[in-house]
Order: structure tokens, then sequence, then C-alpha cells
């Protein structure tokens, strides 16, 4: 599961998922909705666009697997929200 991070800097909340999904606001509410937009419209393109990958580097198998996830429970019409926030 990638890391779940949260920060506050001059009244704004700022919360990121994994290094590639960010949200913030002015309350940790705000920070989490925006965060879960952030990571809907990634999901939603990974799943747009498919996943590939260079020699040189290697993808993290379980995050590849974890936006899989993510994204059939969107495209089913779920709230990703209890599989982000477990």
């Amino acid at each position: 599961m990638p890391a779940l991070t949260i920060a506050e800097t001059g009244g704004c909340v700022q919360l990121a998922f994994g290094g590639f999904a960010r949200g913030q606001g002015s309350s940790l509410q705000e920070a989490a909705d925006d965060l879960v937009c952030s990571i809907l419209r990634f999901v939603l393109a990974f799943r747009a666009s498919g996943f590939s990958v260079s020699i040189e580097s290697r993808p993290d198998f379980e995050t590849v697997n974890l936006l899989y996830q993510l994204g059939e429970i969107a495209a089913a019409g779920g709230d990703i929200r209890s599989r982000v926030f477990a």
C-alpha cells in the first residue's frame, strides 16, 4: 500500500498518496476529498492509456495492482475511500 502522508502548512492541510496523488484543503476533510479526486483522475488515465514500463525500471506490482483495484471499484460506481484510507 502506498504511503499516505499528511502535512499542515500555513493553515492548509496537504495529503499525499504514494507520491503520485496529492490533495489539499483548509481542513482534513477537504484535503481528503481533493486527494480522492486526484487519485480518481490518475486511475482513470491509467485505465484509459494502459501501462508500459521501460526496461531500466521495474514497476512496483503491488502498487499497479492497487491502481487496478481502485479502477475496478470506480468503474463499478463504487467509492474508493475505504480502500485508500484503510
